[in-house]
């Protein structure tokens, strides 16, 4: 059953999209924002700037575990409650992260930043598709789309600054004013909705695959010195991919379960997802990598390094305006193949970067491996939704979310073991954290070539039509 806007909310319509609008900005600022302060913070806590990917790595993490109960605990307990909760606990969680002492501190106040970051998107694009008809759905998220290419715009070259003019903490700290304006309009304009018919929730299922994801994440950041020795490390995976083996076994024996079987005869999902998965664990690693280039290995500023990662960006948003129609030209398979051998061209040459490199070709770099990692996004989640259909449609899309938070968080721990890898290979200076960094870069890019073998598994006439929320996250 469908949950109805309550009588009277219609005037505030236009409030509530300002409002989501609000959360999709501090969480896409948040994301970019953190990575050019990477290395001030590993030195004001005593950390190596090389093994600071837990950061990362547990925000990403547990918004990809609780994704797929946010649409059951918004019907379970009201959209308009679990929003506010969401943005307080967004609020919270950043004010811990600014007051955090230590990594492992700045780690836990980071999940719970992850907590409210995860209900926050998806329980607002539920309460804009249960306030707007069907035919204004697709111009209300247009519209709830725009801070969320505005947070990445601003997200790097504020971090830089405020790093270097202010402190790290303050990238935390800019989350509270705009979280309390964002709890003021909750409490004031969301809309006040009836309660609805709660589905049975598949608590079984959904703690084999929450399992399943931490274990395996927890098992890869731990190769990087997290403190965990190999045995252990070797028992997570383990018991990690046990867990998620009997989810599949589960759900294929339960009437509910939290993604149906028969989402997979789809093809282009199936592939969808796989391709997200490969291409992911490469370039997901970028945004964490390119900061540690740049400020460790080049010795820029925060703030030069930011200004440097807006060439990214700008590449980023050229290339969105003409990704349907390059794909509708050549078709999904031979983009996607194409795109994914140049992604992976871009990542190797960022490998090549010396002290030495003119700064004009590192902005070239950055620029062109922006543009094929929009068409990447752009083209692999179009392709992954745009058979979904019905009943399908809301778990094909959760699940293509959890694919993509968890593929970040699996990337972003894969670099960390990788870098501590290399850098203990070449113990040493400054010099020797370039290489291990340029080493890391070439080993991602060998790793995003695998997603060229997923999509050569689509059909070469596949048909193209726009998915029903695509984008590029």
């Amino acid at each position: 059953m469908g949950e109805m806007t309550a009588p009277g909310s219609a005037p505030h319509k236009e409030r509530l999209l300002w409002l989501v609008a609000i959360g999709f900005f501090m969480q896409s600022l948040d994301a970019t924002i953190l990575n050019t302060a990477l290395p001030s913070m590993a030195e004001a806590l005593g950390e190596s700037p090389l093994k600071m990917q837990s950061v990362i790595v547990a925000y990403a993490l547990t918004t990809a575990m609780l994704i797929p109960a946010t649409g059951w605990v918004a019907d379970r307990f009201g959209t308009r409650r679990i929003y506010g909760w969401a943005i307080a606990l967004f609020v919270i969680g950043s004010v811990l992260c600014a007051l955090s002492p230590s990594l492992p501190f700045l780690v836990a106040a980071r999940v719970v930043q992850g907590v409210g970051g995860a209900m926050m998107l998806p329980v607002g694009r539920l309460a804009v598709l249960r306030t707007y008809p069907r035919g204004e759905f697709i111009r209300a998220m247009s519209f709830i789309a725009i801070p969320g290419q505005v947070g990445p715009l601003l997200g790097p070259t504020l971090g830089g600054w405020m790093v270097e003019y202010a402190s790290w903490h303050w990238i935390f700290w800019i989350n509270v004013p705009v979280g309390m304006l964002g709890l003021w309009a909750t409490w004031r304009w969301f809309p006040k909705a009836p309660p609805v018919q709660v589905r049975k929730f598949d608590g079984a299922g959904y703690a084999l695959l929450a399992f399943g994801m931490v274990a395996i994440s927890i098992a890869l950041d731990g190769m990087s010195g997290m403190g965990l020795g190999m045995a252990l490390v070797v028992v997570l995976m383990v018991f990690g991919l046990a867990s998620l083996a009997s989810y599949w076994m589960h759900a294929l024996r339960t009437e509910t379960p939290l993604f149906p079987p028969a989402l997979f005869s789809v093809r282009s999902l199936r592939v969808g997802l796989l391709g997200n998965l490969f291409t992911r664990f490469g370039s997901g690693a970028a945004p964490f990598l390119i900061p540690l280039l740049l400020q460790i290995g080049l010795k820029m500023s925060p703030m030069n390094a930011g200004m440097m990662m807006l060439a990214t960006v700008t590449g980023s948003m050229l290339v969105k305006r003409v990704a349907v129609r390059t794909v509708q030209h050549f078709g999904y398979k031979r983009v996607l193949q194409v795109n994914s051998v140049m992604l992976a061209v871009m990542l190797a040459s960022f490998s090549l970067v010396t002290v030495g490199t003119p700064t004009w070709l590192i902005l070239l770099q950055l620029f062109i491996f922006g543009g094929f990692n929009s068409m990447q996004f752009s083209a692999m989640n179009s392709v992954t939704l745009k058979d979904m259909e019905g009943e399908f449609a809301s778990s094909g899309n959760s699940l293509l979310s959890m694919v993509q938070m968890l593929a970040m968080s699996m990337g972003v721990a894969i670099a960390g073991a990788l870098l501590t890898g290399y850098a203990e290979m070449w113990p040493g200076d400054v010099d020797d954290r370039m290489l291990a960094i340029r080493a890391t870069f070439a080993t991602v890019a060998l790793m995003t070539l695998a997603a060229t073998l997923v999509f050569s598994q689509l059909e070469t006439d596949e048909p193209v039509r726009p998915a029903p929320d695509g984008g590029d996250a």
